[in-house]
Order: structure tokens, then sequence, then C-alpha cells
């Protein structure tokens, strides 16, 4: 037991109040920011008492709930030596708080020879906690750890919802919400990397929580491989939440002196609604995981060759796409896969990083030089987890790769894993990216992976998921050292590599390989919850998604690209003159609002389900941008207003529609009368806007800009 009872961290949007009275601690208030409010008040007011059929002494959600506690919900943490020693009891050792925003909690089982400390730190600013569990074999034998999960975190019972994300490949990022219940919502991860279909995040809310008020806690695992996510309300109606790395059998077992860490679990409350939350965790994201690599830096607008050429690398091709591309404002070409030995198809060559010369004849040089000239920088995609067994590198090295003996491989796409946790592997894949950066002015990578870990692991038959993610991570920071200046982003098929943990080495995520426009719209949205745009992989897709098969008008195309990391993917040779023109005007249009685009809050709208809507306003409030688009046809015979969010009250706006040129009416609308017009903050918020009538599939980009801001 401490002598410290309560400790208590702050932050701009909540305050956070730890209970260490008892042998291990456990938080008593997580929630809006104290004032005068003492934790003794808390403590007095959380009193409970022995109910019927119940333990005499209730046992308190602590931050890692173990076996043998009297806790029946699932515990944190789940150890064992040879099946004994699991009933562990580690009780405070010492608490050692940093500085206002920090604290580490040292927590000691002496029987069963066991340290375990706990790291809790309150972000300032964004108010977003960063929270891990350690645990250390002090014994003198083995130690299995079967499950050790990242603090587990009480949430109030009174929050009826849970919103959670699924998908699959190409529609990734879906939100779907339903009610809490007494009992458990689980969600296991067990594809190797973060998953199309189940990405690690959660929030917990009302039923009345909007956009734009009411209370919510979201929850992200920031980890890239295996993962497991856990919410119950127990029996006797206390609320949790609990994630972690989700271990296979005999993943991690520490030899006396070694220690495991959970990944980083990444939580937010807010009581200002649910854009409320997703502005703290970017304003996080922003200021901690990626401000260092990318801060000052426009976004580049990329050109990606995939969906124009695929693996038909042509010279003639490839130069005049980068003059065309050039020509359109275009700041970045990236060249996609089919550029290595043996790469005409999907089938061959994966693992022999080595220029095709046959395509190639004076390696990449020419086509990189024609792009400079152009005042493009170059980027190129790489594959390295992945070997196809028809490649000089499998013939080599057949012992390389992941498996499951005596099981038979499982191909996916025609690949197999390489065992990233042998030297022998780490040591070819940096000495092949190292050359080919040395060689070459490569100022980005596109990493990409695209299967799943269906027979993780080694020549010993020990499961490695665990292993493969810390030697990947272990991979990228290599090359970061050796190349600082190369931007790198994380691409899974899509977006089934997206966490904070990735987000610490790579600096912008493919968020979908569909670019489909309306898909794009729900998959963008539910990758803004945890997101910033400037992270966010948007591509400007060809009129034809060979996805959906959907076809879209370039100008809805261009506007819903227009919100992120902007590119484009298609063949510009086929374009016509009009529709070049249409989208160097985008480019232009997203060049002039991309500094507010990229550092702006965000404030999704409430819509009708037939219309989807959004804004980023400055955080000085001077300007803002918001997009509209209407997805179906209204009941009504006009459509609703649209009531804007984020604006200053008492300031006067000046408002236009920006986007397309010239907006399509069928009758005089109030897009007649706007042109200029001067509004209040207030009239926009509080009565809005009538919109137009529009057909389905139609997008207006609607700017303001504060009066003699």
């Amino acid at each position: 037991m401490t002598d410290t009872p309560f400790i208590r961290l702050d932050s701009n949007t909540c305050s956070l109040v730890l209970d260490c009275r008892g042998l291990a601690p456990s938080l008593l208030y997580w929630g809006a920011p104290l004032s005068g409010t003492t934790p003794e008040m808390l403590a007095l007011l959380s009193t409970r008492q022995e109910a019927p059929c119940c333990a005499a002494e209730e046992s308190p959600i602590t931050l890692s709930p173990c076996d043998g506690s009297g806790f029946l919900g699932q515990p944190g943490l789940n150890v064992h030596r040879d099946g004994l020693n699991w009933t562990i009891y580690p009780s405070i050792e010492s608490i050692t708080q940093a500085d206002a925003h920090q604290l580490t909690i040292l927590s000691k089982d002496s029987t069963h020879n066991i340290s375990l400390i706990h790291t809790l730190t309150l972000d300032p600013d964004s108010g977003v906690l960063s929270a891990e569990t350690e645990i250390i074999n002090t014994g003198d034998n083995a130690l299995t750890v079967d499950w050790c999960a990242a603090p587990t975190l009480p949430v109030p019972a009174h929050l009826e919802q849970i919103a959670a994300f699924e998908g699959r490949w190409a529609n990734e990022f879906q939100l779907r919400t339903l009610e809490r219940f007494t009992g458990t919502y689980n969600r296991d991860n067990r594809c190797g990397r973060t998953s199309h279909d189940a990405f690690p995040g959660l929030i917990v809310k009302s039923s009345t929580t909007s956009e734009h008020g009411g209370e919510a806690y979201a929850f992200h695992l920031g980890w890239s491989g295996n993962h497991r996510l856990h919410t119950e309300i127990l029996s006797d109606g206390r609320g949790y939440v609990q994630m972690g790395e989700l271990l296979l059998p005999g993943e991690v077992i520490l030899s006396p002196g070694q220690h495991y860490k959970s990944p980083s679990l990444y939580a937010s409350y807010s009581n200002e609604g649910l854009s409320a939350l997703s502005r703290q965790f970017h304003r996080f994201v922003r200021q901690q995981l990626t401000a260092h690599r990318t801060q000052g830096r426009p976004r580049p607008v990329h050109y990606n060759t995939w969906e124009a050429v695929y693996f038909d690398h042509k010279h003639d091709t490839l130069f005049t796409l980068a003059e065309t591309a050039a020509e359109l404002g275009v700041e970045r070409f990236v060249l996609d896969d089919g550029w290595f030995n043996g790469r005409r198809n999907d089938r061959a060559g994966l693992g022999d990083w080595y220029v095709d010369t046959s395509i190639y004849p004076e390696g990449l040089g020419p086509l990189i030089n024609k792009v400079e000239s152009l005042g493009m920088e170059f980027g190129l995609w790489f594959e390295p987890e992945m070997v196809n067994p028809d490649s000089d590198l499998y013939r080599a090295h057949p012992d390389w790769v992941l498996g499951a003996t005596p099981g038979p491989q499982i191909l996916a796409r025609n690949q197999l894993v390489l065992n990233l946790a042998l030297k022998e592997v780490q040591d070819y894949l940096y000495e092949r990216l190292d050359s080919l950066l040395s060689e070459y002015n490569i100022a980005y990578i596109k990493w990409d992976m695209n299967r799943e870990l269906h027979q993780a692991a080694g020549a010993t038959g020990r499961a490695s998921v665990h292993l493969q993610t810390r030697s990947l991570y272990q991979l990228i920071e290599r090359l970061r050292l050796a190349h600082p200046a190369v931007e790198i982003e994380s691409c899974a098929s899509g977006g089934g590599r997206a966490d904070f943990g990735i987000l610490q080495y790579t600096d912008r995520i493919w968020t979908s390989d569909s670019n489909d426009a309306l898909d794009r719209l729900k998959i963008q949205k539910g990758f803004s919850h945890f997101f910033p745009a400037e992270v966010m992989g948007s591509h400007v897709g060809p009129e034809e998604c060979h996805i959906t098969g959907r076809k879209s008008a370039l100008s809805l195309r261009a506007g819903v690209a227009l919100f992120g990391h902007m590119g484009l993917e298609m063949n510009l040779l086929e374009l016509a003159q009009a529709e070049r023109e249409t989208l160097q005007a985008a480019i232009t249009l997203h060049k002039t609002y991309r500094d507010l685009v990229h550092s702006g809050e965000l404030f999704r709208l409430e819509t009708p389900a037939y219309a989807h809507s959004f804004g980023i306003v400055a955080t000085n409030k001077a300007e803002a941008l918001f997009s509209y688009t209407q997805t179906d046809n209204h009941i009504s015979t006009l459509p609703a207003r649209l009531r804007f969010a984020g604006l200053a009250a008492d300031s006067l706006y000046r408002i236009n529609v920006i986007w397309p040129a010239e907006p399509k009416n069928e009758t005089p609308s109030i897009l007649n009368r706007l042109d200029n017009a001067l509004l209040s903050g207030e009239s926009l918020t509080v009565h809005g806007l009538q919109m137009p009538l529009m057909n389905p599939e139609n997008l207006l980009l609607i700017s303001l800009h504060k009066e003699n801001a």
C-alpha cells in the first residue's frame, strides 16, 4: 500500500484521478476537467456496499485486474510458470510522477517474482491519454505471458452505445453502432497486420451524443499486428474497456530478467461530441507522432502510375505520363509495382529488389532525371515483407519464409511472407533498399503489404506475429536513420495497416485501394475519427472505378480527394482536354487550401441520410472550407438546410461556392444569390444554408473567409 492515496493528471480537456489506496492502482475518475472537487469527495461518492450473493469485498477494476483478485471480468494479465503461479498479486511498490502529466507506477509480487509497471501520460494540449503496461520476470525460471493488456480503463455504464469499426478490403473504416449490454463485446484480429475488417478503435458514447455535443470516450491501440478489443459491463453494473496485443500460444515466454511491454493505448474523452474527440486525436498526431518529420513542409500532390500502366512499364509512356502530370501541377511522381527483376505480373519477382534492365537498360536514372527536370520528386513502390515462390530469392532461401510445418504453405496473391525476425532477412532487405536509396534520388517509398499472415511461425514452429511486427518497426527505423529525408507510406492493400504504431515510423497511410468517390466519403469519414487529413492518402481515380465499376463525374472525384493528402491515379493520356483542365483546376484549388486542410480543425456535420458534409476550420476561425455531397435522392421537394459548425458566431464571413466552377441548376437557386455574400457565423450555424436542388453524386465546396481577418 502506498502513502500516496490519489494521483491527479490534468489537461485542457479532461482530468484523471488514480486511486492508489489499495494494493493495485485503479482509475477513480476520468472525465470533464475538475475544479474544486477533491479526490476524497470522489472516493466517498463512489462507496459501494456488499450485494447479496456476492463477495464481501468487491474487487476493483484495477489497471491490470488479475486472476485470484476476485475480479470476474477479463483479467488484464494472464501469466504462468508451466501452469503454476497464475494467480498473481502485485502491490504498489513506488509511484514516480515525472511532471504534472506523466506518472509511472511500479508494482511487485515478491512471492511469484513479477514486477509490473504502468505508465500513463496525459497530453496537456490534446487531452489524449497514452498508457502502457510492462511486465518483468524477476524469477529464476521462464514466465509465459498469454495476455498483457494496456491499462484497463473504466467507462461509465450510463453511456449506452458502442461505435466500432468494421469493413473489408476496399471498404475499410466502416462505423457500426450497437447498444451496450451486460456482458462482453470482444473483437479479435488475427491477420498479422492492423487489418481491413477490425480496425483497433472503439468509441463509447451516449445515444444522444452527436458530432457537436454529448459525452464520448474513444480508444485506439497503436499496434500493427494481432490485437484484441474488449469492452464489458459486469453484472454489478460497472463497465470498462481493455485492449492489447493478441498473443498466439507461446509467443512471449520471458526468461529471467526479460520484460514485455504492451502496445500503447491511446484514449480521449470529450463532452463536446464526436468531432471534438477527432480534433483531439488530430492534434495529438500532429504534435506527438509526425511533427518532427513533416512539419513546415507542404504535402506534395502525388501521381501514382498503378492504374495507368499496372505491370506494363514502357519508357515512352512513363515519360509522357510524367510530362502530363507536371503540367497538371503534380509534385511527386510515384512508380508503382513492376520495375524490378521478373515482375511482369503478380506471380513472380517479389524479393528480387534489383532494377529490371530488360525494361530499364540504364536503370531508373533516366526516368528519375526526367521527373526531377519537370520539378517533381520521385517515389518508388516496394513490398519488402513478401516473396514470390517464383523468384531468385526464394529459390536460394526457401527457409527464409514463415510457415506452419507440417501443413502446406498457404499462398495469398501468389505470395509467401519473409521471416523478418531472421537477421539474414533483415540484413538482406536493408541492404537492397539502402542500396537503391543510395544510388538513386528517391524521396518517397510506398511500402506495401498485400497479404495476411496465415501461418506466422518460424523454422522452430514458434508463433511469431509479435516478433514479425517488432522486426518490421526495426527495419523501417534502421532505414530512416540512414535516409532521414525519405518519406514512407504505410500501405497494406489499402488501409490494412493503419494505426498509431506504424505512424511513428511512416508519414502517410494509403486509406483504401478503392478510389470510388462515394465509397471514399464513408471510408475517409471513418478514418477521420483518429487520423488527420495530411496523413490520409486520397487520390482522384479514373472515371470508372476498377474495383466497383461505378462511374463518377470528375468534379466529384476531385472534390473528395482534395481533403486528404491529394494525388492522382489514372491514365492521364486518355483524358480529354477539358478533363485535364478540370484536374489542373482541382490541384490548384487543393494547393490554395492545402495549409488549411492539413492544419485546420475538422467538423463533421449532421446531415440527412441522402447527404454527406464536413468542414475544415482554421484554428483562429479566420477561414473555412466545407464539403457537401448529395449521395442520394431526398423525399422532400427541396433538400434540407445545412447547418455549419466551428465558425465564430460573432464574426462575418464572405461565402462562396468554389467547386465545381459552374454548379448546375435547372432553375435559379440560392447559388445565384450567394456569391460573395456576407453572413454571420451565428446565422450559418444556428439557421443554416438552404441547399440547392442537385442530382445525386454531386458535390459542392464552400469557402468562408472572415471579413477583415
